[in-house]
């Protein structure tokens, strides 16, 4: 898939489902964090769900980073920051939660 071609998937999907982008960052981070503990069936506790995330919003976010680089001459290091917060946040919490207390157990 080209760069651009991923700018306007983004978009498209931005538009069919009336989110906003931060929205959707944070829906994938969970969406890939449920889907990857089912999938593996190691439960929420496992490293391997928060991986997933993690390597996932890298990917998006290098090739946003590269397609702001190529069509503005300048990378836009906050927004990526953002985004990987984003898209993290959640995951991160509900992974401390079912590792470090009682209350997902």
């Amino acid at each position: 898939m080209s760069f651009a071609a991923f700018q306007e998937l983004k978009l498209d999907i931005v538009s069919l489902v009336g989110l906003s982008k931060d929205a959707l960052h944070i829906y994938v981070g969970l969406i890939v964090f449920l889907s990857v503990a089912a999938a593996a069936r190691q439960g929420l506790r496992s490293r391997l769900p928060l991986l997933a995330v993690f390597i996932v919003a890298l990917i998006g976010e290098a090739l946003d980073m590269r397609d702001h680089l190529m069509r503005h001459n300048q990378l836009r290091l906050g927004g990526s920051v953002h985004d990987l917060l984003n898209t993290l946040f959640w995951p991160v919490v509900f992974w401390l939660l079912a590792r470090y207390s009682r209350v997902m157990k």
